[in-house]
């Protein structure tokens, strides 16, 4: 069972093009769009366990530079 999630992303001020271009590059985001708001950037993840998509956003999202802060959302189903 796959697992998804929705990252937040809040950039320095101009960079969220540039930091949306990069985090759309990375395996496992599935998609990646430029939002008005608290936030930036939103990505849509998806990795196969928890731990695999926590490190994605650790070792790889957060690693882009441009960015400040991530919240990340994981989907539930109900």
């Amino acid at each position: 069972m796959t697992v998804s999630a929705y990252v937040l992303i809040q950039t320095e001020m101009d960079k969220s093009a540039a930091v949306a271009e990069a985090i759309g590059q990375i395996p496992g985001v599935v998609a990646v769009d430029v939002v008005t708001g608290p936030y930036d950037v939103i990505a849509k993840t998806s990795a196969d366990t928890m731990d695999e998509l926590g490190r994605m956003v650790v070792s790889s999202v957060q690693q882009v530079p441009g960015i400040n802060r991530t919240l990340t959302s994981p989907v539930i189903n109900v």
